[in-house]
């Protein structure tokens, strides 16, 4: 079955960096785009950044623009998000998102916390 597992989270001050990985498994990954998305309590999950199933093409959401690199090891089969200049806004759960099959059925880790604070 799919299974996406997360790992990096931390609790790191303002204008620090942290490196997020998803390790995939039970389907074809060099198949698919991945994304990282994010939820701020009391907000709605966000799309943070998307890569293309070669690692060609990448996109990132305005608000870590500069800031956020997605990347992929399709040998590997994980996704990472390498993030640096942390703010405090930054703080929420992330988590590595695939949709797989003709039909797009989205899948979902669980999560990781990110914790930027002073």
């Amino acid at each position: 079955q799919v299974q996406l597992v997360e790992s990096g989270g931390d609790l790191v001050q303002p204008g620090g960096s942290l490196r997020l990985s998803c390790a995939a498994s039970g389907f074809t990954f060099s198949s698919y785009a991945m994304n990282w998305y994010r939820q701020a309590p009391g907000k709605e999950r966000e799309l943070v950044a998307t890569i293309n199933r070669f690692g060609s093409s990448t996109d990132y959401a305005e608000s870590v623009k500069g800031r956020f690199t997605i990347s992929r090891d399709n040998a590997k089969n994980t996704v990472y998000l390498q993030m640096n200049s942390l703010n405090l806004e930054d703080t929420a759960v992330y988590y590595c998102n695939a949709r797989i099959g003709l039909g797009g059925q989205p899948y979902w880790g669980p999560g990781t916390q990110v914790t930027v604070s002073s």
